[in-house]
């Protein structure tokens, strides 16, 4: 296992959520840029972005920062 974990920072992160998204969600996913990545403890919660106008939710990831994997995958309403 690499030092840092196998998602050692927060694009990595972004970049495998939204792997993880877009079959699920599909296409419309893209609507919910700027994907946002924050680290608690070993786990990188990653959300979506909805402008102040836009009613409506979010995905969200949560991603294990030193073995990658996919711990939670949700999105509000």
């Amino acid at each position: 296992m690499p030092e840092q974990g196998y998602v050692p920072n927060a694009n990595t992160a972004i970049s495998i959520a939204e792997a993880v998204w877009l079959p699920i969600y599909g296409e419309g996913i893209n609507d919910k840029k700027p994907f946002v990545a924050k680290l608690h403890g070993d786990t990188w919660v990653v959300k979506g972005s909805l402008p102040a106008q836009m009613l409506g939710g979010v995905p969200v990831a949560e991603i294990s920062k030193k073995t990658g994997v996919i711990l939670m995958i949700s999105h509000g309403k």
